[in-house]
């Protein structure tokens, strides 16, 4: 784990299941699996609270090194008073990780023979320290301690700066391990004025908290700035990262400005065998859009009002929860009126080279990643309407595996050893030439 990988980086990804039309021979559908962020390798979490410019920053805190060493170096807008630093619990993000995670959800195709009035579904189960040495010539760095305190197990120092160089200085001699070039990645952000927001652990409060694991960092704060720096979480990277960002309005959407964003496929019918792949092919499927979008956009893979889901692969967020989620706005006037956008951004220094820029819009329109598994009937049919609903499901079931290579490359033959079709067992070419 990078001591500099600041700020997060998001999966996605986690599920809900929405309402869907019905299909020939399917009704209600059931979440049966997830696709969370615990899918990912150093994958960063962030959520944003954002009504007008008043924003509450909550970063999820996956360091797994030795406490001693950590050190999180962040660009902020403006000065950070104690009052406006809080240390949260990490449950919360998990919480928002459920509710909005790319999901499967399965359906029991019905008799087809059988008066379709009134019919029930089978229910599925789903599985379910500051006194540095350099203090006294910060100065002669350029460097100006804004604000020292102390919130939970971080201790807290706000700087400012003139210029990169000194304050790269001060981090090394008050015993922040900075990566060599760290100047370079810092001057964009001492150019627009902003402050850097420095913690480190103050080992008695940890040892004194009881916790194993540092705890997210939340920062309350008014700016009409509405960013997310990731550039400095890539001064030592030599992979690409993941970011997971849920962005909470009383709006709509929240969009991000700079970069291009894709809604990730979904609403998808899959072999069923999936079922018990359902992780992998997930990583598959999301590393072959990212591909094809050439590695450039961020991807968007819920957008959903928090008041309600259909079904649910997490009950939504109760109003305390909201609040330790950063929420502010809720009143008895406003209701629980949260929206909740989740982006996965998958980064690397090249692809880029600029911070993440959002803007709340009114759009509510819902989406969701969904992945559809329709088992066939397998009784008796001795209807029209059965020999019918045989004819075709050949076709439904070769184009579900037709589906899962395109969206994942896997290899067609052997999905199709997995689900049982024989390897001739498809469109014949024939058909393609009379029809």
């Amino acid at each position: 784990m990078k001591l500099w990988r600041i700020f997060i980086t998001l999966v996605l990804t986690a599920v809900a299941v929405i309402s869907f039309t019905p299909i020939a021979w399917a009704f209600c559908g059931f979440y049966v699996a997830k696709a969370d962020t615990k899918l990912y390798n150093q994958a960063s979490q962030v959520v944003i609270a954002r009504d007008g410019d008043r924003t509450v920053l909550t970063m999820a805190n996956d360091y797994q090194g030795d406490v001693e060493d950590f050190a999180l170096v962040v660009p902020v807008p403006v000065v950070l008073e104690q009052e406006q630093v809080n240390v949260g619990e990490p449950q919360i993000i998990e919480r928002l990780d459920s509710f909005s995670a790319p999901r499967l959800v399965e359906y029991f195709d019905s008799d087809p023979c059988q008066d379709r009035s009134g019919l029930r579904l089978e229910s599925v189960a789903a599985p379910n320290d500051f006194e540095g040495k350099t203090r006294g010539s910060a100065d002669s760095l350029g460097v100006t301690v804004e604000e020292r305190f102390t919130v939970g197990e971080y201790d807290i120092v706000v700087l400012s700066a003139r210029e990169s160089k000194g304050l790269e200085t001060w981090l090394r001699g008050n015993g922040y391990r900075i990566p060599r070039g760290a100047n370079q990645l810092l001057k964009p952000y001492i150019r627009q004025k902003m402050k850097f927001f420095v913690a480190k652990v103050n080992l008695k409060e940890f040892e004194a908290s009881g916790y194993q694991f540092l705890r997210p960092i939340q920062m309350a704060y008014e700016s009409p700035r509405f960013m997310l720096p990731i550039r400095l979480g890539m001064i030592n990277a030599t992979t690409e990262q993941d970011l997971f960002v849920y962005l909470l309005s009383p709006q709509g959407q929240g969009e991000i400005t700079n970069y291009r964003t894709v809604k990730i496929p979904s609403d998808t019918e899959l072999p069923v065998f999936i079922k018990n792949e359902f992780e992998d092919f997930y990583k598959a499927m999301f590393q072959t859009s990212y591909e094809r979008e050439n590695k450039k956009v961020a991807f968007l893979e819920y957008a959903w009002d928090m008041g309600s889901c259909d079904p649910c692969s997490a009950q939504p967020l109760n109003p305390e929860e909201l609040r330790q989620a950063g929420v502010f706005w809720l009143n008895p006037s406003r209701g629980n009126n949260v929206f909740i956008t989740r982006f996965h951004v998958r980064y690397s220094r090249d692809q880029f080279p600029e911070d993440l820029m959002f803007q709340e819009t009114s759009n509510r329109q819902l989406f969701q990643g969904r992945y559809v598994l329709r088992h066939p009937y397998q009784g008796q049919m001795n209807c029209p309407a059965g020999r019918e609903y045989k004819r075709s499901l050949n076709q439904r079931l070769e184009r579900e595996v037709q589906t899962l290579a395109r969206l994942t490359r896997w290899n067609i033959k052997e999905i199709r050893q997995k689900a049982n079709l024989p390897q001739g067992r498809g469109v014949r070419w024939w058909r393609e030439l009379w029809r």
